[in-house]
């Protein structure tokens, strides 16, 4: 029997994972998987810089564009979907491989690895602890978290109030802690090979295109995409950079310049974080997205 070889090509935004994951596409006539957790929702084509018309035309792609921006998703239901879905590609592909590719660290995680089955929070709770953050202030809520789950206080970013919330949301609906549900067990995946690849670049040369990359964004229509979107700014899939700041342009909280320093700002900030947290991954090789001779022998030669 064929081995099922799923083939993970990740790294930050902006170092050149589209432009290889169409040549590898081609080269094995296969699909390409998208794990950009924004790219997944119609309607935010220029500011996630999703694949265009052709490059959909020319290679199919799933899980872009396919959710409306009100649609409720997460890392477990991507996990479901893909899983899902891998049994198939990998019937279809003559070289027993499958390819996914994308930079939203949890959606990679959760389809190499499994992920904790964490329950939906519910819009009744949500709108609460919304109502909480508003009334009380997010000290307040830091320190609730801390007397309700001390071990996942003890390790949660505490200056990024989603994780903080989330923490909170868990507790207040099942009566049980975030760390009861974090497990960290590796569960049975539906393929018998993983191999991931990871483009890096450096530094200076990464943040340049970076840079150019909004600006083309700003060239290509990002404005007026997000002037559209407006009135739907407070959905959770909005709130990711670019959109963020210049929602707060359109507020006039800053000149139009300075919200495209800051979404660079925040843009090279973010490919930094995402860049911590896949060095900590042993299994990964890297690779400068310029040496394509040289990705595309290690593929071959590791099916």
């Amino acid at each position: 029997m064929m081995k099922r070889t799923l083939v993970v090509v990740t790294g930050p935004t902006a170092v050149g994972k589209t432009e290889l994951c169409m040549d590898i596409a081609r080269q094995y006539g296969i699909p390409i998987i998208n794990a950009d957790s924004r790219q997944i929702y119609r309607g935010l084509r220029i500011g996630t810089a999703a694949p265009t018309t052709e490059q959909q035309t020319e290679v199919k792609h799933y899980f872009v564009g396919s959710l409306d921006l009100s649609e409720y998703y997460n890392a477990s239901m991507f996990e479901q979907d893909v899983t899902c879905l891998l049994p198939q590609l990998f019937a279809e592909s003559r070289h027993g491989m499958a390819l996914m590719s994308g930079g939203s660290m949890m959606y990679i995680d959760s389809v190499c690895n499994g992920i904790d089955d964490i329950p939906t929070i519910n819009d009744e709770t949500r709108q609460m602890l919304k109502e909480r953050l508003e009334s009380d202030g997010f000290e307040r809520l830091c320190e609730e978290l801390r007397l309700m789950d001390p071990e996942y206080y003890a390790i949660v970013d505490k200056k990024n109030p989603r994780r903080v919330i989330h923490g909170l949301e868990i507790c207040y609906q099942t009566g049980l802690t975030y760390t009861h549900f974090r497990k960290r067990e590796k569960k049975a995946r539906p393929f018998d090979n993983i191999m991931k690849i990871a483009l890096n670049r450096p530094r200076e040369e990464l943040y340049e295109r970076i840079n150019n990359r909004v600006d083309r964004m700003i060239e290509e229509g990002l404005v007026e995409e997000a002037l559209a979107l407006y009135p739907q700014k407070e959905l959770n899939s909005l709130n990711t950079v670019g959109y963020k700041e210049i929602f707060e342009y359109i507020e006039g909280k800053y000149m139009l310049d300075e919200a495209i320093e800051r979404i660079k700002s925040d843009t090279r900030r973010y490919a930094r974080k995402q860049l911590t947290w896949f060095k900590r991954d042993k299994d990964i090789a890297w690779f400068c997205p310029d040496d394509r001779t040289e990705i595309m022998d290690y593929i071959s030669q590791n099916l």
